[in-house]
């Protein structure tokens, strides 16, 4: 019978918890649908994308939208001129941000593809040397209070122009 007590408790845990009476004042983290208290509006725990470097236009001088906030992280971004030939180079920083677009603490590499161990530290500090070119971000403050504390995960990818190469 301790079968069925575990059982039951696991359901009871995972039933959905009931919802408290809402009082029409808005909060942030819900959007209002009308009548009622609506529904969670949520970030992802971490915030990610992926940039191709060296940007084709240049990016918005106050990003407002996470949009515009990738692409003015990475427009600092500039591949080692011992690796501009390289044909193909990924490499990820992840880092967080406060309100005002400063750096909590020191970005961290997280995967670089495309070096060999003697090449990656280069990569590595050219990456971190851009990025502290482009911090504090130039944010708006409702950006900044979206994406603060938040880890960002941002991957440059960086594919040597060829014009033997099709694409």
């Amino acid at each position: 019978m301790r079968g069925r007590g575990a059982a039951a408790a696991l359901l009871a845990a995972l039933a959905p918890a009931s919802a408290g009476a809402w009082d029409g004042q808005p909060f942030y983290g819900y959007a209002l649908d009308g009548e009622g208290p609506g529904y969670p509006l949520s970030l992802p725990q971490t915030l990610r994308a992926t940039i191709v470097v060296p940007l084709a236009a240049r990016p918005v001088p106050r990003a407002n939208t996470l949009a515009e906030f990738y692409p003015a992280l990475a427009a600092c971004w500039r591949p080692p001129a011992s690796l501009e030939d390289a044909p193909d180079i990924e490499i990820t920083a992840r880092l967080s941000l406060r309100r005002d677009g400063s750096l909590i603490g020191p970005p961290r590499i997280t995967y670089a593809r495309g070096v060999g161990p003697k090449t990656r530290p280069t990569l590595v500090h050219a990456t971190l040397e851009g990025l502290s070119r482009c911090l504090p971000a130039r944010i708006t403050p409702g950006l900044g209070r979206a994406i603060a504390g938040r880890p960002v995960a941002l991957r440059f990818v960086y594919r040597k122009v060829d014009a033997n190469r099709p694409g």
